[in-house]
């Protein structure tokens, strides 16, 4: 029988307790459940966890996440690979990723107890990073990758590329791309529109621009985006997803397009975006 997987962020207040109210619920039930006892240092380490949790591979139907959308992210990223449905439990802020609320938990729980849930899956992005003729990385995002300024730097100059065709030379702190479910992100932050998550797009929106007329665009998924930096010799970076970091230097080349993973995030029947953005943004 699989099992269901358990991976907390031990240092989110009340984390012991929620994973010990778990533990006690599904084996009531006799489900049998893996708690993932990865401490913050292996967490954000560069091994991915799909190498940590090798053992694991095959043997789990479902990921439960304890955290926020920082915890969520980095699972995705990280076991797209598996195709195994992650079912978030927010103990965070807005936590837009994460399908309930701790206080809600037992509820939710007896629902995947009994199997009556379902799940929706993410398009992510993939960014391949060259300089020159050298591949310096291929990074998978679920929210977003993000080119921007350093933090004593002056403004840095994107030129954007979609299928290869000119389309804007962006001046200012930096341009996002994000995927729908990234829309509530950074994105949104930076006056971008917000999307439904399970459509197929991409939005490219620009961070403070030296321009009253940049504003976001949306480009098919099947759409091929590339940015080339300018940094005039400022500091400019490359993050993933808001977690990975990696220096840019002039010329560098960003080419960002849609993988073949997908997450699966894990619904239930009686909640809904629209009713999850009403919830999380009047606040």
């Amino acid at each position: 029988m699989k099992k269901i997987g358990v991976i907390p962020n031990w240092h989110k207040n009340n984390t012991a307790l929620v994973v010990d109210k778990m533990r006690t619920f599904f084996k009531q039930r006799s489900i049998p459940l893996k708690i993932v006892a990865t401490d913050e240092a292996d967490f954000y380490s560069s091994t991915s966890l799909a190498e940590q949790l090798s053992d694991l591979y095959d043997k789990l139907k479902l990921i439960i996440v304890v955290g926020g959308d920082g915890t969520i992210l980095r699972v995705a990223r990280d076991l797209a690979c598996w195709s195994v449905p992650v079912l978030g439990i927010n103990l965070g802020h807005k936590g837009f990723l994460a399908e309930i609320e701790v206080e809600q938990m037992e509820r939710f729980l007896q629902y995947i107890a009994t199997g009556q849930y379902d799940f929706q899956e993410r398009m992510m992005l993939e960014a391949i990073l060259q300089r020159g003729d050298e591949e310096l990385g291929r990074y998978l995002a679920l929210n977003d990758i993000v080119v921007a300024r350093g933090p004593f730097s002056r403004n840095i100059k994107v030129d954007s590329f979609i299928n290869n065709d000119f389309m804007e030379s962006y001046s200012g702190d930096g341009i996002i791309i994000s995927t729908p479910t990234g829309s509530t992100a950074y994105s949104l932050s930076a006056g971008g529109p917000i999307v439904n998550p399970v459509m197929e797009l991409f939005l490219i929106t620009p961070i403070c621009p030296h321009s009253l007329y940049n504003r976001s665009v949306i480009v098919d998924g099947s759409d091929i985006i590339s940015l080339k930096v300018e940094s005039r010799q400022v500091q400019v970076v490359l993050t993933v997803d808001g977690q990975v970091l990696f220096a840019l230097e002039d010329d560098d080349r960003i080419t960002v397009s849609r993988p073949a993973q997908k997450v699966k995030l894990v619904c239930f029947h009686e909640n809904s975006f629209y009713r999850l953005l009403h919830h999380k943004l009047k606040a």
